[in-house]
């Protein structure tokens, strides 16, 4: 398995481009004009302006978004001195984190100097380039007076993560598990095993934090930094102790918390075991910690243990914070990256690990409900939050301490537009939430007895989106609840099956059989149908007991559409329902229809299909900008399908003029404004690209949503049912969670503008 996986990270590294990292145009370039304004004649504008107003280089340049990530290789990872040529995979994977988890720029640079002064001096002459400097795998002690001078040299942030960088995480962790214990910071006492960079550091930020200097014993790999010895060297002496202890065994006694940046297995279970009650320990050495979590575990049930790997709870992982910490200094432009920062950071990481996780962390950790707990005290990295908590946290920090020459007044706007740099920001899921959070509506979970609809709902709860009630077998849905630690306690359960249920379920054929009774159902067979899901819910909805249903997480979407036209029916004056996806792009929502009910529609039912269309996508506050897509491009060729959407577009011109529709084109020429306005001048959509697709048949449609929802990561939003006469939503088989909740959201929104249809402003 490690042969294996050593030949894959040096494929990794090696196949394609080389490396991880590469430079990429901001500008457009394809002409000569572009050339012109990049470099010369153009750039001299920029650079005498920059000369006259230092500070435009912000304004005209990368600086204010660039960090040198700079090493020479004295340190790397656990490689120890291998050179600077050898630290630059290393480097570059961090320029890769920088990007992917902060949008953050960096050139890597290797410095092939151990000299401190010539070192220092280096770094200070090439800092004008950037608006950060984040040091990297340099040994101790001398990385200590490197950062020191660095900062003192220049007025950018400075930060060598690896002393900083794991203070903040395990400070965080550390917030956290003494929460969990009861402790009182200034109470325990600390075993720190190693004396490098990252172990001062993190005493240095523990001291801060309140930990009592004086109960903190370090020791070095001769033993206990003690008052008694005399090979210490001015960093070590600022943590010297005069306890009578002298090795681990003797400082392990009583001690409240053990933090280890030294070997693998220096730790033992006897140690552990002689720990003060409900101890916390933070194993790191890598890729093996102190003592594995098997053996801690084994010596003290009681402990919160935490270590450098991902394969156990409470990895310590520094991508938690130089990322966003990084982000937050850049975007005041911070002149440094002080304490008041770094303390800021971990209390931020300690708060967002206490709040209900995404699912989509769940899954990445195939874990199934992630909640605060001895298991997890520290947020993961991949949970799509840390932006909006660190940064915001950082860069006010810098603000309240002086050290920002920008303020940030609007910290909501600050948050919406970190997310919009990692492409999280999404005004539909936005204005979704916004809806369904103003006025909740009761939703029937019709297949309550399955994991992923019982999270979804337990998230409904949490955001305050909907008011679920949960259908299906109780002692099933319950046991759920109750192995998945589910916050669900109060939510109603309907069984259609119980005793209890007879009389609503009589109450609810007779409702059918009425509606039915000449399409051959019969009172029997209305009552057996009863005592299925997807024919109780949606008479829960007709009959008032609930505003909204979704279904088919398990079925056919037919299986499960079919009822709930025979019992609620079309809105109306419709003579269909259609179905539609939303397509949330960076660029913004697409809408397609229809992908999921009719078949083979008229130029009639086109027509009807593109009004219900329109008139879901206004309820967004979005202007529906309509195509009719084919493979022909206004009479370009001739065909059925062509001819039916002319003549749709037709109808639509004479009786609908107000409404900003065209085709048959073809969907490249629909989606480029450039083609449009240049061969079909003449074009309504002509000037801007469309933002709904309406295909010809349902083979196309279904064909389309589904490649994009495979080989794109856009966010695909449905299948949204329109006309029907009350609020109604079938799943794909198989939807996340996350798509689950999205569907709810529809479904209130729904349900809200059912309640109201005349007077709802929101429901056009």
């Amino acid at each position: 398995m490690d042969s294996l996986f050593r030949k894959d990270a040096l494929n990794y590294h090696a196949q394609g481009r080389p490396g991880k990292i590469e430079v990429i145009p901001t500008k457009p370039y394809s002409t000569q004009r572009d050339l012109s304004l990049a470099y010369s004649p153009g750039v001299a504008d920029p650079c005498l302006a920059i000369k006259d107003n230092p500070d435009d280089v912000f304004k005209y340049t990368a600086k204010g978004n660039l960090v040198a990530v700079i090493s020479n290789g004295t340190a790397v990872l656990g490689l120890g001195d291998i050179g600077p040529e050898a630290g630059k995979p290393v480097m570059e994977g961090k320029g890769l984190l920088f990007k992917v988890f902060a949008d953050i720029d960096v050139f890597d640079i290797e410095v092939n100097e151990k000299n401190i002064d010539k070192f220092v001096d280096t770094v200070v002459a090439i800092a004008p380039t950037f608006g950060g400097i984040n040091l990297e795998d340099i040994k101790a002690p001398e990385c200590f007076e490197i950062e020191e001078r660095i900062k003192a040299a220049v007025d950018i942030p400075v930060m060598h993560d690896d002393q900083h960088g794991t203070a903040i995480i395990t400070s965080a962790g550390l917030l956290n598990a003494l929460e969990i214990n009861g402790k009182k910071i200034e109470k325990i006492k600390v075993v720190v095993n190693g004396a490098g960079a990252s172990a001062v550091a993190c005493t240095k930020l523990y001291i801060k934090l309140g930990v009592k200097k004086e109960n903190i014993v370090m020791l070095d790999s001769r033993g206990v930094i003690h008052v008694d010895r005399t090979d210490l060297n001015s960093v070590k002496k600022q943590f010297t102790t005069s306890k009578p202890v002298h090795t681990l065994k003797e400082a392990m006694v009583g001690a409240d918390m053990f933090l280890g940046l030294s070997v693998a297995g220096v730790l033992k279970k006897d140690m552990v075991q002689s720990m003060a009650k409900d101890p916390i320990i933070f194993a790191l050495a890598n890729p093996n910690p102190e003592i594995s979590y098997e053996d801690a575990a084994e010596a003290r049930d009681d402990m919160i243990m935490g270590t450098g790997r991902s394969d156990y709870a409470n990895q310590i992982n520094n991508v938690l914070g130089f990322p966003f910490i990084f982000r937050g200094a850049l975007d005041v432009r911070a002149t440094a990256i002080n304490d008041e920062m770094k303390l800021a950071a971990s209390k931020a990481l300690a708060d967002l690990a206490k709040q209900p996780v995404p699912e989509e962390v769940n899954i990445a950790f195939q874990t199934t409900n992630l909640k605060f707990g001895k298991e997890y005290i520290i947020p993961k990295p991949t949970d799509p939050r840390l932006i909006e908590h660190v940064a915001p946290a950082v860069a006010k920090a810098a603000i309240d301490s002086g050290v920002a020459k920008i303020t940030i007044t609007d910290w909501s706007k600050y948050r919406e537009d970190l997310r919009k740099r990692l492409g999280l920001s999404n005004p539909i899921i936005r204005q979704m939430k916004t809806r369904s959070k103003r006025n909740p509506k009761r939703v029937v979970f019709a297949e309550a007895e399955n994991y992923k609809m019982l999270k979804a709902a337990e998230i409904a709860i949490n955001e305050k989106l909907a008011i679920p009630v949960l259908l299906g077998n109780k002692k099933v849905i319950n046991n759920l609840i109750q192995e998945n630690e589910l916050e669900l306690g109060n939510v109603e359960i309907i069984d259609p099956k119980a005793k209890s249920e007879k009389v609503r379920r009589r109450e609810f054929a007779k409702i059918y059989w009425k509606k039915r009774q000449r399409k051959g159902v019969t009172m029997t067979s209305a009552l057996d149908s009863m005592l299925h899901r997807n024919f109780f819910s949606p008479m829960l909805v007709e009959a008032g007991y609930a505003d909204a249903m979704i279904s088919g997480l398990t079925r056919n979407y037919p299986d499960t559409l079919r009822p709930a036209l025979e019992i609620i029916g079309k809105r109306e004056g419709e003579k269909i329902v259609s179905g539609m996806y939303i397509i949330s792009t960076k660029k913004g929502p697409y809408f397609l229809a229809d992908c999921t009910v009719n078949k083979n529609p008229t130029a009639e039912q086109m027509v009807e299909i593109t009004l219900q269309t329109a008139y879901a996508i206004k309820q967004f506050k979005v202007e529906p900008r309509v195509a009719y897509v084919s493979y022909s491009n206004f009479g370009s060729n001739n065909g059925r399908i062509p001819e039916m959407q002319r003549k749709a577009v037709e109808i639509l011109h004479r009786e609908h003029p107000e409404l900003i529709v065209d085709g048959e084109m073809q969907a490249n020429v629909a989606l480029n404004a450039d083609i449009l306005s240049e061969n079909f001048p003449f074009s309504k959509l002509s000037g801007k690209t469309a933002n709904t697709l309406i295909f010809p048949y349902l083979t196309a449609a279904n064909i389309a949503y589904k490649l994009l929802q495979s080989v794109t990561d856009n966010r695909i939003i449905g299948p949204i049912i329109n006309g029907m006469n009350k609020s109604v939503h079938v799943l794909q088989i198989g939807s996340s969670v996350s798509e689950i909740v999205d569907m709810v959201m529809i479904a209130v929104m729904d349900a809200q503008c059912v309640e109201n249809r005349e007077n709802d402003e929101n429901c056009l």
